[in-house]
């Protein structure tokens, strides 16, 4: 937090600017509810630890029980639940089991997404429908299934996207597709239920140096390529992705709804 105090002869003003400090976490996230799909890896897990540090009651959800199990006995009071996203009546039972906690929920993160590598020429309609169903259907699912259960006051969702919108990787064709279906879910959901305070943004990350991307994606040429692209040339952390989701989710960005943000150094501008 950085403070200017001036007076003018007639009174004082203070300026005070807080960015995703610990006044806003305290203040407007301790005590709410949120929920992270896809919370127990990579961006979702450090999601869950800036929330559950800021003093939010989280629940998360996830595939892989172990990293869910470790990341729950971890953190100071996040819950975790294994589901499939893909299985329509687990998701809309874990999102009543977490409103029931508190009796609302304030905040719905939809992160969990797979991004596999697949030739066009070879994916198979059930890869292209598996994908679907995971990276926006369950998206659509969780949205609905929480809307009715935000308070009088409002909230947010912040619906994950991707810099590969922006930048067309090949052999991601349905990835893509998913990833700029989202944006459009986003837009349409945050004239919706705008009416009733709900607040919907995307998130859209750049490369991000997660466990995963970086044991299976990213090459030395991976790095030198983003760093020689980027405006910024330092890699993004998982960490940081985290800093947004807390703004978005906070009263910080009360005026802020139906927007993509992208959180990728400056590399979707770089053509």
């Amino acid at each position: 937090m950085e403070s200017l105090e001036k007076s003018d002869g007639l009174q004082d003003f203070r300026i005070v600017t807080v960015f995703l400090s610990g006044v806003v976490q305290l203040k407007d996230l301790s005590g709410k509810r949120v929920l992270i799909t896809g919370g127990a890896n990579g961006i979702g897990k450090s999601m869950v630890e800036a929330f559950d540090e800021a003093g939010a009651m989280v629940s998360f959800c996830d595939m892989n029980s172990s990293q869910g199990n470790a990341l729950e006995e971890a953190t100071k009071c996040a819950k975790f639940t294994l589901l499939d996203l893909r299985v329509e009546d687990q998701v809309r039972q874990w999102i009543d089991q977490s409103a029931e906690i508190d009796g609302r929920i304030d905040v719905l993160i939809n992160n969990a997404a797979s991004d596999p590598r697949i030739e066009f020429e070879s994916m198979t309609v059930e890869q292209w429908d598996d994908l679907f169903a995971r990276n926006i259907r369950a998206y659509f699912i969780a949205a609905q299934q929480a809307s009715p259960r935000f308070p009088a006051r409002g909230g947010a969702m912040i619906n994950f996207s991707s810099i590969t919108v922006h930048k067309s990787p090949a052999k991601m064709e349905a990835y893509v597709s998913t990833k700029a279906a989202t944006i459009g879910l986003t837009q349409s959901l945050a004239r919706e239920l705008g009416p009733r305070n709900i607040r919907v943004n995307t998130l859209s990350p750049g490369w991000v140096m997660t466990d995963r991307q970086l044991e299976e994606f990213v090459t030395p040429e991976v790095k030198q390529m983003l760093r020689r692209e980027q405006c910024i040339a330092e890699l993004i952390l998982p960490g940081e992705i985290a800093k947004v989701a807390l703004f978005l989710a906070s009263d910080m960005s009360s005026a802020i709804t139906g927007q993509e943000f992208l959180v990728d150094r400056g590399w979707a501008c770089s053509g």
